[in-house]
């Protein structure tokens, strides 16, 4: 049993530098953000809290896709996990430059969606093709290939979906001033863009470095 939790346990160096990546990902405005953002100002406090709950399930289905499928080219091959975890880094890098680029993300919506916050924002999240490449690409460059690659594989998403959620609740409780500050003040946005861009470009830099030459 002992043996089985210590090669679930991710280095804490290792963790640290996933939560940093991982805060600038779910603070870098976006379709989730927005999507809370509309509902709250929309329908109230109650159905941005509920979307964030919503948003949150939706990565826990991507964390356990990622779980299977990556697992079982672990299982495969070690090359094959190898050639994954290079086509992720690279896939973080152009994710970077995209984030850096895309200044179209926040655009009001004045036509908020009547259906079931929840249930909407779960489609919302699950529909999104981008994310279930981003998790593909994400959590293996955290995982020690030496330890119990499924069980990392589950903590990281898990720890995702709790900063997710965290994030997303606080956006639907301060919704009003939120709004205010990504709508009026354009910089402020540009400069989270920028920041979180940046990131995710270092993180897949340095992560291809270490595949092709460590």
């Amino acid at each position: 049993m002992l043996e089985f939790v210590d090669a679930a346990l991710i280095e804490p160096t290792l963790l640290a530098v996933y939560l940093v990546a991982a805060g600038a990902m779910i603070l870098s405005p976006g379709p989730d953000t927005l999507y809370v953002l509309t509902r709250s100002v929309g329908d109230g406090r109650d159905a941005g809290i509920a979307s964030a709950a919503g948003i949150s399930v939706g990565v826990l289905v991507h964390t356990l896709a990622a779980v299977v499928g990556l697992s079982a080219v672990f299982r495969a091959s070690e090359h094959a996990f190898a050639t994954v975890t290079i086509v992720g880094a690279g896939y973080l890098v152009y994710l970077g430059v995209r984030t850096i680029r895309d200044d179209g993300l926040l655009v009001e919506d004045d036509n908020p969606s009547t259906a079931s916050p929840f249930r909407e924002a779960v489609l919302v999240n699950v529909l999104n093709p981008q994310v279930a490449l981003f998790f593909l690409a994400f959590l293996p460059q955290f995982v020690d290939r030496a330890g119990h690659v499924p069980s990392q594989l589950s903590i990281l998403g898990a720890i995702y979906a709790i900063v997710t959620m965290g994030y997303l609740v606080t956006v639907a409780v301060g919704s009003s001033a939120v709004r205010q500050l990504l709508f009026t003040r354009p910089r402020v946005a540009a400069g989270v863009r920028w920041l979180s861009g940046l990131i995710l470009i270092g993180l897949g830099l340095r992560l291809l470095v270490g595949s092709v030459f460590g």
